[in-house]
């Protein structure tokens, strides 16, 4: 039997990272399609300055089928490519997840701050937005791995949020990842590429 919104629990809340949409009431769900049509509209209406493909059209280097087709390879390669992981933000967005790739994005930056007064601050911004409980963007981890961030807050090192951020990349793959593939949104990209590159 489904779950919905109401009697989903926090184990299972835990253990994934987005909600699906069996688990969404039904005015919900009908909230979420116009939402889900709404962003793919944005994604790729070509007159918006906002969209990947007027990007595509307006920038030097663009995506080819190519290069979207690459993004099924991993969530690596997705995410290693600047088009791909804007295409994914606004997918997630639409799952009501965007808090996991926002919270590997600042680990991603934390990484780059080398001064000692620079780890602390973007540490703690860190733990304030997506660690503390009834954060913001609070996003589902353990007591441990939340325990050992809290403890090296005053001492921060560039492997203090490694353990959280392989978890929540971890979710990303086995979850939102393969729905992403097989979005609708995926597919319009697939066939807007094709299309770009027949025009040229």
């Amino acid at each position: 039997m489904r779950e919905n919104l109401a009697t989903v629990s926090f184990q299972n809340m835990a253990s994934t990272d987005c909600m699906k949409p069996s688990d969404l009431p039904t005015e919900k769900k009908g909230m979420k399609r116009r939402n889900w049509r709404n962003r793919i509209g944005f994604l790729l209406k070509s007159n918006n300055s906002h969209s990947i493909l007027h990007l595509m059209r307006n920038r030097t280097y663009r995506p080819t089928a190519d290069d979207v087709n690459q993004w099924a390879q991993s969530l690596d390669t997705l995410l290693s490519h600047k088009y791909g992981k804007a295409a994914f933000c606004i997918f997630l967005k639409s799952e009501f997840c965007e808090e996991n790739i926002e919270f590997w994005t600042a680990c991603e930056d934390f990484k780059n701050h080398k001064s000692h007064k620079e780890m602390v601050s973007k540490a703690n911004s860190i733990y304030e937005e997506f660690i503390k409980n009834e954060a913001p963007k609070e996003i589902n981890l353990d007591f441990h791995t939340k325990n050992a961030i809290i403890q090296s807050l005053h001492e921060p090192t560039v492997t203090s949020f490694l353990a959280a951020q392989r978890k929540v990349y971890s979710l990303m793959e086995n979850n939102s990842y393969p729905r992403f593939i097989h979005s609708d949104l995926y597919k319009e990209l697939c066939d807007a590429a094709r299309r770009e590159g027949k025009a040229h």
